[in-house]
């Protein structure tokens, strides 16, 4: 792996005079708090509370900014955990018979695709991997799984999630939009969305609106194709190990616990779904944490280079899959 392209905690210098909207400490902190309590509630979407932590880390500065980096990596783990709990891992194995091949066939092409573009684009190497993963598996999850891995830092974790999640939220209108215009059958069009849409969320939320076929059908593939979280995780570990002995990080072997859990004591399975809930909540307000931590400083270190590595592969698997699909059909 390069180098990471930025470090950790953005160096001062003379252009950077902090944020444009000068506010009172305890203003700073009363709004901050009130914008995390609403990302613990169902109103705001991941997408959307990445989005508000940008525009409030721009306009005001994050004034819990040494808290919040110690606490985004325990909650982006304990999140990865408690979506285990919502997958039923024998449900799991058998569905999305049909897409089985796609799903394969589209996570090689996305991350082969995605170590090949990011050497031209010269995006270093764990920004370049994450995005990849992210597009190839199931966006903010799949970033979340590995980063520990990878030694991932805040920015690159910013710049990943950034871009998996902007491109989420276009693909939640855009998708059905195409599928209307493209004169696509239900089945058609959610094996298209569970293979070319990052993040479960929009999976669901862009086939609901087509049709309940294209919801079931959508949500049973994003399952299998989720589940490639682990084998990803497990090969992502050894190759950091150099081939030594491999210690399998604590929250991959929660995350298979609590599917098992799941699978097997489903009299339980109220208990899941609030589990799966507070994990939900948890990613979101996580990733406005994220947000609030990728500030002007950042983004112009980081330059446009990772945004358009996930352009390219979003287009790219997004192609294919739809080719293949309607060719098939």
């Amino acid at each position: 792996m390069s180098a990471p392209l930025v470090k950790d905690t953005p160096p001062d210098d003379a252009t950077d005079k902090g944020p444009p909207l000068h506010v009172g400490p305890n203003a700073r902190k009363a709004v901050f708090i009130i914008a995390m309590l609403l990302c613990l509630s169902p109103a705001m979407s991941p997408p959307l509370a990445l989005l508000l932590g940008l525009v409030l880390s721009i306009t005001i500065g994050d004034p819990f900014a040494d808290f919040n980096h110690k606490a985004t990596g325990w909650l982006l783990k304990a999140s990865v955990v408690g979506l285990g709990f919502g997958m039923n891992l024998q449900h799991a194995i058998a569905a999305g018979k049909d897409g089985l091949i796609f799903t394969v066939f589209s996570i090689t092409i996305t991350l082969v695709a995605g170590w090949f573009i990011a050497k031209r684009l010269k995006v270093d190497g764990i920004s370049a991997f994450l995005i990849s993963s992210g597009t190839a598996i199931c966006g903010g999850s799949a970033i979340a799984a590995v980063s520990p891995i990878v030694r991932a830092d805040r920015n690159q974790m910013s710049v990943a999630l950034g871009t998996v999640f902007i491109l989420n939220s276009v693909a939640l209108l855009v998708f059905p939009l195409l599928g209307h215009l493209l004169n696509m059958s239900q089945h058609e069009f959610g094996m298209w969305c569970a293979i070319a849409i990052h993040d479960t969320s929009s999976v669901v939320g862009a086939g609901a609106a087509y049709g309940n076929e294209a919801l079931q059908v959508a949500t049973t593939v994003k399952l299998e194709r989720a589940l490639w979280i682990i084998p990803l995780s497990l090969i992502t570990a050894l190759v950091m190990k150099g081939g030594g002995k491999v210690k399998i990080p604590w929250f991959i072997g929660l995350f298979i616990l609590a599917m098992v859990i799941s699978s097997y004591f489903p009299q339980y399975g109220q208990f899941y779904g609030w589990l799966e809930l507070a994990a939900k909540r948890g990613l979101t307000l996580t990733l406005f944490l994220i947000g609030a931590s990728l500030t002007l400083a950042t983004m112009r270190a980081v330059g446009v280079k990772p945004m358009v590595l996930g352009i390219l592969l979003w287009i790219l698997i997004s192609t294919m899959s739809l080719v293949a699909i309607l060719w098939v059909g």
